[in-house]
């Protein structure tokens, strides 16, 4: 069956569900993982927040080796097919038991038993996306058709991250009661598990020789994909836009509950609600648009919105404040996030190909390492700063695991850091989508040049088409399709 034909809906959807369980996982651990350790079990947020962050530096460890292990693998399946259906027993699994409630007076011994759950549930998040984010190259060639396959995608996880926000806040009615969130985490650890099983059942994969690296050269491979100029620039738009996101979710809660002191009522779930449907209307809007545009536009034009509708928060930022200005503020955030996640999932299915005009080798499993890796570094950055920054606006971790109100200093702090840290942030991830290089006029002369380095085809470049491939690759035309460049750091 050629491409055309597997272009469907129905390909399409297959495809996008595992994304629920990639967007809806760091929705849920974004926003309530540190509160379940802050509220429901009396650990310093100081202390709670550095545990995704030493996850983090273990992922820069598993990354890169998932990449070399999924580009290093044959099998009937597919090699990245094969592991996602590995990852999706594993993600199940390690995302229950990181909810686990463990009371002790010890409190070294319990900050080390979330900190190895979170380290489980990241290996197992690793074993899927890796080669998840590295399927679409392998699967569709076009890049109209791309951009369709990551809508759909960013539609499914969209939709996970609206379960994901709106569940556990129906469920978790008092966030000091521990065993609600594990209730939660089964939940949605059987929801992670069939959505991963029918992206397997539903997706295809080309079948090629694998790259053999050993893996002691599996962490200089991992590093030569930034010798790349466009995927600087993409980690650059990724690592920014997503700790922006992270930082709206991380702190969602204490902002209702702290600042607004309107966790109770059912605010806490019309906050989210609207901020997660807006997303995905967002992602809907953003997927037929982009394909007429550009995979830039959504990030472009939805950034600018959300910093101004974040800034207008300073001003309804306040216990009593108008909950329904609220609320429209929080749709038009909501827009600007699905305009920054339909922009980068959409942009990482063409870096691989960028990669290979650079070094001669295939190896998108590689690039999606890479990637997963800043994402989750964002995230666990996110997570470390936001416990620092909540130490250092006074929040007291026994008052909250007490259900009290936090004073008045604290609760302006929450609010300053809720608003003005996301709008600095989305400003670098502006600038780095201004200068990314590479639209479908540019994406056509890479593949073009691919193809004449195969001896697919005997054009000659035009000196338009060499200025593209060096911009797009920031290597001179000469140095380009060299396979020192994948496994040597020597200067280019």
């Amino acid at each position: 069956m050629n491409q055309e034909k597997k272009n469907t809906a129905l390909s399409r959807a297959m495809y996008g569900l595992a994304d629920i369980y990639g967007g809806g996982a760091f929705v849920i651990i974004g926003t309530f993982f540190t509160v379940f350790l802050t509220k429901a079990l009396g650990m310093s947020p100081a202390l709670a927040g550095t545990i995704p962050l030493i996850g983090k530096v273990w992922d820069a460890i598993t990354d890169p080796l998932m990449g070399n292990i999924t580009d290093r693998t044959t099998s009937k399946f597919g090699a990245k097919r094969f592991y996602i259906l590995i990852g999706s027993f594993i993600s199940a699994i390690t995302f229950v038991l990181m909810w686990i409630g463990f009371e002790t007076n010890n409190t070294m011994g319990q900050y080390f038993f979330y900190m190895l759950m979170y380290m489980l549930f990241s290996t197992g998040f690793t074993i899927v996306m890796v080669p998840y984010n590295a399927l679409l190259p392998d699967m569709v060639e076009d890049y109209q058709v791309r951009s369709k396959f990551s809508g759909t995608r960013m539609i499914c996880s969209t939709f996970g991250a609206i379960l994901a926000g709106l569940i556990p806040s129906l469920m978790i009615k008092d966030n000091t009661n521990a065993a609600s969130y594990l209730t939660v985490a089964v939940i949605f650890g059987v929801l992670f598990f069939v959505v991963i099983l029918v992206t397997f059942l539903g997706t295809w994969e080309k079948q090629k020789e694998p790259v053999k690296v050993g893996f002691a050269e599996s962490f200089t491979q991992s590093l030569t994909v930034y010798k790349s100029k466009s995927y600087r620039l993409f980690i650059g738009i990724f690592l920014f836009g997503q700790a922006a996101a992270d930082f709206v979710t991380g702190l969602a809660v204490y902002y209702i509950d702290d600042v607004l002191n309107a966790y109770g009522g059912g605010r806490f779930t019309y906050l989210m609600g609207v901020i997660l449907i807006s997303q995905f209307v967002g992602t809907i809007l953003f997927s037929v648009i982009m394909p007429k545009t550009s995979k830039k536009f959504p990030i472009l034009f939805g950034s600018p919105l959300r910093i101004v509708a974040t800034l207008a928060m300073l001003f309804f930022s306040y216990e009593g404040a108008n909950f329904t200005i609220i609320l429209a503020l929080t749709f038009f955030i909501g827009l600007g996030m699905a305009g920054t996640s339909t922009s980068i999932y959409a942009i990482l299915a063409d870096m691989a190909d960028v990669d290979e005009l650079i070094t001669s080798v295939n190896r998108p499993a590689v690039c999606s390492a890479m990637a997963t890796f800043v994402r989750k570094i964002a995230a666990g950055l996110s997570s470390a700063i936001i416990g620092l920054l909540l130490a250092a606006v006074g929040y007291n971790e026994k008052i909250a695991a007490a259900g009290g109100r936090q004073a008045a200093a604290t609760q302006s702090g929450i609010a300053y850091i809720y608003i003005l840290v996301p709008v600095i942030l989305l400003v670098f991830a502006i600038l780095f989508s201004v200068l990314f290089p590479m639209n479908k006029k540019q994406f056509d002369v890479i593949k073009k040049e691919i193809a004449r380095r195969k001896g697919e085809d005997d054009s000659v470049a035009t000196p338009e088409e060499i200025a593209i491939c060096e911009k797009v690759t920031g290597f001179k035309y000469e140095n380009l399709w060299n396979k020192d460049n994948a496994f040597k750091m020597k200067a280019k």
